[in-house]
């Protein structure tokens, strides 16, 4: 490790006892020189003081390169390193929606990668935008879903965790049966649901949407738009094969928050335009996205299992794994 890696400034947010892999000195040594040897291949070579950002579901570290644009070193926990290989086959398939690594260590879990520009929840704070921008947003999103269609095995290769639709109320059980933050009254509430559950993914499964990547948590900090109407999608840690619709759970909800409710539809129908096709009516593809509403919230109280090991003690994942599996509760919005 050189002089430059030495005591580098650490962002460690909200959990400042969380336990990463950033605290063993060998890990930060192999890391770096892993970096360097990466930089090298390309002709490059690290020019400042990195930056690291420590999380309890991934490592971050903005390296400084002399001559060009900062790059990135992400380092993602075991239940979530399939993402260095993910990578690499979206850069090869939809390289027009995504960053294209420079080095990436399936077997660790490592990925250097370009800088992607302005994040989308940077220009939302910055300009005023107009829910068109979400509507663009989707519609590329969407856009990416469908021409990986034909990639979903080579995905699954990868090591993306797959959950095909019929499947989802299984996924459900798992996670309920887990669930040590929820009262009994909640537990109870929760499993009287899980009839219709098997109900609507059976009813999702037969509308023939096939199955798809799941970013499960492709909100305005996870997209970079570089420029206007252009959006890269990154930070693919807990991604799922599984049915496409249930994306839209957690963007919808965030652009509610910011415009109010009176956005979903538009939003809704911008996501639906690439789906078009294939015999499926549009009152088919609308119910399709009420049913798969609800299974989105499954995305999300998985998520809190994709912690370094260790870390979980310093994060409520439990309480927010329970607090979203509560969501299912609610009806759809749309």
């Amino acid at each position: 490790m050189t002089e430059r890696d030495a005591s580098p400034a650490v962002d460690r947010g909200l959990y400042p006892d969380a336990v990463t892999p950033w605290e063993q000195e060998t890990w930060r040594a192999a890391a770096f020189d892993w970096v360097d040897g990466a930089l090298a291949a390309h002709g490059l070579r690290a020019g400042g003081d990195p930056r690291v950002r420590l999380r309890p579901w991934s490592v971050l570290v903005r390296v400084p390169v002399a001559g060009r644009e900062a790059v990135w070193f992400k380092a993602s926990p075991p239940a979530g390193g399939f993402e260095a290989a993910l990578s690499t086959v979206l850069a090869r398939r939809v390289p027009e929606h995504v960053l294209t690594p420079l080095a990436v260590d399936a077997d660790r879990g490592w990925s250097l990668l370009p800088d992607g520009g302005d994040l989308f929840r940077d220009v939302l704070e910055r300009d005023a935008v107009a829910p068109r921008a979400w509507e663009d947003l989707l519609r590329q999103y969407a856009s990416m879903q469908r021409a990986l269609v034909p990639h979903a095995e080579e995905i699954g290769k990868a090591g993306v965790p797959r959950i095909r639709t019929p499947e989802l109320p299984y996924s459900f059980d798992e996670l309920l049966a887990d669930s040590s933050a929820l009262a009994p009254e909640e537990r109870a509430s929760l499993a009287r649901l899980r009839p219709r559950l098997v109900e609507w993914s059976a009813e999702l499964a037969a509308l023939g949407i096939p199955d798809s990547l799941d970013h499960a948590d492709l909100h305005d900090g996870q997209v970079f738009n570089p420029e206007p109407g252009r959006y890269t999608f990154f930070d693919w840690g807990d991604a799922v094969l599984s049915h496409p619709f249930c994306s839209l759970w957690v963007p919808a909800r965030r652009a509610r928050e910011r415009y109010g409710a009176e956005v979903l539809p538009r939003l809704r129908d911008a996501y639906l335009e690439p789906w078009t096709g294939a015999g499926r009516t549009a009152a088919q593809l609308r119910r399709a996205v009420r049913l798969a509403w609800r299974f989105g919230a499954l995305g999300r109280a998985r998520a809190w299992g994709r912690l370094f090991p260790g870390a979980a003690g310093c994060v409520p994942a439990a309480a927010e794994s329970a607090r979203t599996l509560l969501e299912l509760l609610d009806d759809p919005p749309l």
